[in-house]
């Protein structure tokens, strides 16, 4: 069942083909180029309103990096380009004459943080001419808390800068109605994250997060690993890893090794880990293993892996190097339930990114990953 779910997804949305709006949003022919800048780890949220505005838009660009990798690269700027950004020098959109009006609308989505940064340390927003919007209503977004009554979700400034720049532009407010309806989708979801956060809202202690998932996310590395099969009725033993993976949650940088095992995988296992023989065509010795997984670490990494049995892989193999962190032990939520990865992220109304490893191994990390973005949000505030 969990393969089938994983493989019944709308890689357009990310979200669960019978909860995909994709057929909901409308295609319009906007005037204004809009470019939008978007923090990598907003990238796989379920509710990424800044991918509905770039399948809604005709002329829509959307850029997803680090706010390193972005203040590196040669951003596609018009010569008449402008920031949508709230400060002090800001005019309103709603105040341009025609001939005031920019060519091109950059906006940077992510948390109000990710936000700030990237205006902050991108040079080539620094000299964009700055424009806001006067919201006169509260914001639609009830599944995602927001600094103020009147801070509005990508999508809702983004059309809302079109209606002033383009009022005569049509469609602008169907894209408003497809917003709506995934809000009202993900609401009445029995598990929605909306409704799981108005129960236990208060009861989230925000500052039992780790200060490496909210401030050294360079040095935080997600990590899961495969043991060999025991034998039936024997008592269970610590057992070496014969498929490791991992990966960099800032930069995603990814690592994969298969290992020796100490006999022979039969056709049965490998079918439960979802991986073939050929995977294995390549397999690393202990020692091997021990020295790839070095190159990739370094020295003041964090390994984070869901339970403690994974912590014990590496122990068995001398190859814990670094210090290790449990993410099933973190408090995050009194109320969630002793269980399965899988079944904390059903609970917490969260999605997994697209495995980016083979096998259930693969799954695994994407659903740990998911887990350590949404632990690192929650401790931001």
């Amino acid at each position: 069942m969990e393969t089938a779910r994983h493989r019944d997804r709308c890689y357009r949305c990310f979200r669960p083909k019978n909860a995909c709006f994709c057929a909901d949003i409308p295609r319009v022919d906007n005037q204004t180029d809009i470019l939008i800048l978007q923090h990598v780890r907003e990238r796989f949220h379920p509710f990424n309103t800044a991918r509905m505005v770039h399948q809604a838009l005709q002329k829509s660009t959307l850029l997803v990096d680090q706010t390193r990798q972005l203040a590196a690269a040669t951003l596609p700027l018009r010569p008449r380009a402008a920031l949508l950004y709230p400060s002090p020098d800001a005019r309103l959109l709603s105040d341009l004459s025609t001939n005031e009006r920019p060519e091109q609308l950059v906006i940077v989505d992510g948390t109000w943080h990710h936000a700030k940064t990237l205006v902050r340390d991108i040079p080539a927003l620094q000299d964009l001419p700055r424009y806001g919007i006067a919201p006169t209503s509260p914001g639609r977004y009830r599944i995602r808390r927001e600094p103020t009554a009147t801070s509005l979700s990508t999508v809702e400034a983004t059309v809302a800068a079109l209606q002033a720049l383009e009022p005569e532009t049509d469609g602008l407010d169907r894209i408003l109605r497809a917003f709506d309806v995934m809000i009202e989708r993900q609401l009445a979801h029995p598990r929605s994250a909306a409704a799981v956060r108005r129960k236990h809202k208060r009861n989230r202690p925000a500052h039992s997060v780790p200060r490496v998932l909210i401030h050294d996310l360079d040095k935080f590395v997600v990590a899961y690993g495969e043991s060999a099969c025991g034998i039936p009725g024997t008592k269970r033993t610590p057992r070496a890893p014969i498929y490791w993976v991992a990966q960099r949650l800032e930069t995603g940088e990814c690592f994969k090794a298969a290992i020796e095992p100490d006999s022979p995988l039969t056709t049965p296992f490998l079918g439960h880990l979802e991986l073939t023989r050929e995977d294995f065509s390549h397999a690393l010795s202990h020692g091997e293993f021990r020295n790839a997984w070095s190159s990739f670490i370094r020295p003041r990494d964090t390994v984070a892996v869901y339970s403690q049995s994974t912590v014990r892989l590496l122990k068995h193999v001398d190859a814990d190097f670094t210090r290790s962190l449990v993410l099933k032990s973190i408090p995050f939520n009194p109320q969630r339930p002793n269980g399965t990865l899988a079944e904390v992220l059903a609970a917490e109304g969260l999605v997994a990114p697209p495995p980016l490893h083979p096998g259930r191994a693969g799954k695994r990390l994407a659903n740990a990953v998911a887990l350590a973005r949404y632990l690192s949000k929650l401790g931001s505030g």
